[in-house]
């Protein structure tokens, strides 16, 4: 019997599945692509990754029950994490052209456009990571991540009054203006960069995280 942690990639139409599943296997992972319920929901991990419109992103997770998955794994504490717009439909809402569309809320906030004067945001960034962050232990400060978005969370507002419970801890990232680059809250985690496209550096990172699982 295997001792590798199981790890579903979401397949719900809009991500690169096939990417994240080989960095995942890579890295040690037993990792399937599915959209089927059980198999999501039973897994040690989720992936759910995500390129394109937010709108779209969200559309496509509806209708392949994800947000009833994403929501009913998280309320067990069982891991979740987000990539690139797989991490933006986590917050509470999204504005693209002028369109405003709800996402999972599983945080406040509003994902909008990044100002700057080149967009996208497409290629190696740093980022700067708190202390004591999971994510990025045992990393180089001075690593690079992948990234391709133009829009992006610019703030962060959950607060965390129960001191039973472990605060978020957020991770930033500038282009033109700082926004939010990764996120850690509970069974809840999320970049908006690539790890799956960020050589080295993101294959320690997806390590970290299923060391977690």
């Amino acid at each position: 019997m295997s001792d590798k942690k199981k790890i579903v990639v979401f397949d719900y139409g809009f991500g690169n599945v096939r990417s994240a599943e080989r960095a995942l296997a890579h890295v040690g992972g037993d990792v399937e692509i599915t959209r089927d319920f059980d198999t999501a929901m039973n897994a040690d991990g989720l992936l759910v990754p995500g390129v394109g419109a937010f709108s779209a992103c969200m559309a496509g997770l509806k209708n392949a029950r994800g947000e009833w998955i994403i929501g009913r794994r998280l309320s067990g504490g069982r891991p979740v994490m987000g990539i690139c717009v797989g991490m933006q439909i986590l917050f509470e809402r999204g504005i693209e052209h002028g369109v405003e569309t709800e996402g999972l809320d599983e945080w406040p906030g509003t994902v909008g456009p990044l100002k700057a004067d080149v967009v996208p945001h497409m290629g190696w960034n740093t980022v700067e990571p708190p202390e004591g962050s999971q994510l990025f232990a045992g990393m180089d400060p001075e690593a690079r991540y992948y990234f391709v978005h133009s829009y992006a969370a610019h703030d962060w507002s959950l607060e965390v009054t129960n001191d039973k419970i472990r605060a978020p801890k957020v991770t930033w990232a500038t282009h033109g203006e700082r926004f939010v680059a990764a996120v850690e809250n509970g069974a809840l985690w999320a970049t908006q960069f690539h790890p799956e496209k960020s050589g080295d550096a993101g294959a320690q990172l997806l390590t970290n995280w299923i060391e977690t699982l």
